[in-house]
């Protein structure tokens, strides 16, 4: 296990859809400077790569296999049809959505071939958070099976279909916890929080928006104001905002764009872990 100038560090990956790609170039910053996090939470994007990464997957792989995924267009074709949910009978709505995906295949088709099926065989410990969506609370999941978990976190209303477990239906996890540090407080010396959804810039659109612009965008403005409020409460010890609010949940084709943002965050990631650990330092000393 490496260690940060003597200091471990937990990670939280926050979610955003396809704006959390920025997440794998922190991870590749991570394995550059040597630090390996003794725990993750994820929510979201945040969960599936977090949990790839937990599995044992570099952050320099998760990006070779995620641009091979986005290059091959007609490919990518086939695996989104793949990942459509199938059946006439809805977990939520008997209104069938033509964009309607189911999360367990969605994972299957998209995650790198090796994640194991529980989180008890991930190499790094795991929390992924979810919305329990009859009982209205956040559910978080750190044992058992993960795939399950991992797709009611992902489930984006509209867009991804509710997870179902012998615990009820799960969705969105950034409907409740968008950026899950606060799980990770006393779990490591050093909290580093991935904050990618969109807490900053000004959207600068020429018309009206759809309304399926609407209410992908209705659930960004919930999770900035959850986050918000989050950091203003107590902040992490190292807070990442890529600049990437100008893109939407699936705006993976412009992954190029979005990978150039989280890479623009090395060096803010660097200065964070050193000032967080002269903090430390400074703490002790008093």
């Amino acid at each position: 296990m490496s260690l940060y100038r003597g200091k471990t560090v937990a990670l939280a990956l926050g979610g955003g859809g396809a704006r959390g790609l920025a997440h794998i170039c922190v991870l590749e910053a991570l394995d550059e400077l040597g630090v390996r996090p003794v725990a993750i939470a994820g929510a979201s994007i945040g969960a599936i790569v977090g949990a790839a990464y937990a599995a044992g997957f570099s952050g320099a792989e998760l990006r070779a296999h995620t641009q091979a995924l986005l290059k091959n267009r007609i490919g990518l074709a086939r695996r989104l049809l793949h990942a459509r949910a199938r059946g006439r009978k809805r977990l939520l709505s008997r209104v069938a959505h033509p964009l309607l995906f189911d999360g367990e295949r969605f994972l299957q088709a998209f995650w790198p071939e090796g994640v194991p099926e529980r989180f008890e065989d991930l190499r790094i410990p795991l929390q992924v958070v979810a919305t329990d969506f009859r009982r209205r609370i956040e559910a978080v999941f750190a044992t058992g099976a993960l795939r399950p978990a991992v797709a009611g976190s992902m489930a984006i209303p509209g867009i991804v279909r509710a997870a179902t477990s012998d615990h009820g239906y799960f969705v969105d996890g950034g409907l409740v916890n968008p950026l899950p540090y606060d799980h990770l407080w006393g779990l490591a010396d050093i909290v580093i929080a991935v904050d990618v959804s969109g807490n900053f810039g000004v959207e600068t659109g020429k018309g009206p928006p759809s309304a399926f612009e609407t209410m992908i965008v209705a659930s960004q403005i919930m999770m900035n104001a959850i986050s918000s409020r989050m950091i203003a409460e107590r902040p992490p010890d190292v807070l990442i905002r890529p600049e990437v609010h100008q893109y939407l949940a699936l705006d993976l084709f412009k992954a190029s764009r979005i990978f150039a943002a989280g890479d623009a965050c090395r060096d803010t990631l660097r200065q964070g872990l050193a000032q967080a650990a002269l903090r430390l330092e400074a703490h002790r000393r008093a």
